[in-house]
């Protein structure tokens, strides 16, 4: 008989829904408790649903905070975005990547560097050999 695979660490979004619901909150009264108690005016409730939608994970500040606000232990909720990391593809990937193209961009598109960058590099290439930079 094999033995049963440990299970996984839940996912990030599943588990902040979760305990926003059983707070009986909705997800502007989140991001308002979550600015009080940082001290910060800008989050707003389209970010707490970025998170529990997994298309944003928190980063350290907030997974702190979510923490505190939302009661869970802070190793459970970094554990949970490392998770949700792992699982979740990129953005290249999602737009159909493949390997680089031009420019280092997914799909072969390059962008234009800014003009100043642009001459830098320029008056590089025109030193002479004898010029140390």
């Amino acid at each position: 008989m094999t033995p049963h695979p440990p299970p996984r660490p839940a996912q990030l979004g599943p588990l902040l829904a979760r305990r926003r619901l059983a707070l009986g909150w909705s997800q502007r009264r989140t991001a308002a408790e979550l600015c009080a108690a940082a001290g910060v005016p800008t989050l707003s409730r389209h970010e707490v649903s970025r998170w529990e939608r997994q298309r944003r994970v928190p980063g350290g500040f907030w997974l702190g905070w979510l923490a505190v606000v939302l009661d869970v232990p802070l190793v459970v909720l970094a554990g949970a975005a490392a998770a949700t990391r792992r699982a979740t593809p990129t953005r290249a990937a999602v737009r159909g990547g493949g390997p680089p193209g031009p420019g280092g961009r997914p799909g072969g598109r390059a962008r234009a560097a800014p003009a100043g960058v642009r001459v830098a590099v320029e008056r590089e290439r025109r030193r002479p050999a004898s010029v140390v930079a």
